[in-house]
């Protein structure tokens, strides 16, 4: 459902035409969405469907073409987008604590399971780490959090090796707690990755720390149960590792993406009613023009204003500004 609030998404485009045209023809839409008429019924159809879009019959004719259509208000469909993106979350959720349940089997059972060894030596952790960036030849993908352990040493030692691997063609995907860029020495040098090409996303809570090597190798990260520190778990071809390669993807879809700016990211915007108006606006798909007509406002300011919420919020789209700032509780 997230694409119904993509202005540049088909779908998109057909809901947006359904909110500013109440009860309008599918011929009607189809001009103002840049589609034809058989694509926009298409749409429509998958709109009522999915409960965001309905039609009206007013002719007494089964053909749709004839029917009236009338959009659910962007506000529901937003709540409707993250009460999905809650589940999401709820089901990582569910497979971190899953993953701790095996964890601790695992070590009753002498240090391995099958597909799955539990190293307790810092240096082996990071020396398994090393091996994971060296071997994968497509892509290395990372979901971090805190606590941010690792020394200066450790972090310049790691942008020395990810430079090289990304020189080489190896794509990184990095998805960091939002408070991440806050940590004195892990945040410059993320902030320094991203700004090299490395594809990073923040999201509020990552419910485990994790690496993953191509389809080869992941590696699993948590607190030791009796003593400080941590352990981790390395996992090989399985099941299991087809299932935490899940667990990143569907984080990679909730969380928003970062830029250089992201070291701002812990720091709130203040906003007014104004600013409030302009992102409800923006959530529902309206273009710059369209919000300055319907508040009175300037194309300049509404540009500046747009330009200023989608930096605060971390977001890339005017829906991901939407859902940051809805769970922020600013709609």
């Amino acid at each position: 459902m997230h694409d119904v609030l993509d202005p540049d998404s088909e779908r998109g485009r057909v809901y947006r035409g359904l909110v500013g045209r109440p009860r309008a023809r599918a011929a009607d839409l189809a001009h103002g969405a840049g589609l034809d008429e058989g694509t926009v019924l298409a749409v429509l159809r998958d709109l009522a469907d999915e409960g965001v879009a309905v039609a009206f019959d007013t002719a007494g004719s089964a053909d749709d073409r004839d029917h009236t259509w009338e959009a659910l208000p962007p506000g529901r469909v937003v709540e409707t987008v993250l009460q999905r993106d809650a589940l999401r979350q709820a089901t990582a959720r569910r497979a971190g604590a899953e993953l701790e349940r095996l964890y601790r089997f695992a070590r009753r059972d002498a240090g391995s399971y099958g597909a799955l060894e539990v190293v307790e030596d810092p240096a082996e952790v990071l020396a398994a780490s090393r091996r994971l960036q060296l071997a994968a030849r497509h892509q290395v993908r990372v979901v971090d959090v805190p606590p941010y352990s690792g020394s200066s040493a450790h972090y310049a030692d790691q942008e020395v090796l990810q430079r090289r691997r990304m020189a080489a063609g190896v794509v990184y995907r990095a998805i960091y707690q939002g408070c991440a860029f806050e940590d004195p020495v892990a945040g410059p040098n993320m902030a320094r990755m991203v700004e090299a090409g490395e594809q990073a996303r923040t999201l509020d809570e990552p419910p485990l720390k994790l690496a993953i090597g191509d389809d080869d190798l992941a590696i699993v990260t948590l607190p030791a149960d009796d003593r400080p520190g941590v352990v981790s778990l390395l996992i090989r071809p399985s099941g299991l590792l087809n299932a935490l390669t899940a667990v990143f993807e569907t984080l990679w879809r909730l969380a928003v993406p970062a830029t250089v700016a992201g070291a701002d990211a812990g720091v709130d915007l203040r906003i007014d009613e104004r600013d409030r108006r302009i992102l409800t606006l923006m959530a529902s798909g309206a273009t710059d023009d369209a919000i300055a007509r319907r508040l009175g406002l300037g194309r300049r300011t509404v540009v500046r204003r747009v330009s200023t919420l989608l930096a605060h919020l971390g977001a890339t789209t005017r829906f991901q500004a939407g859902v940051q700032a809805a769970r922020r509780g600013w709609l």
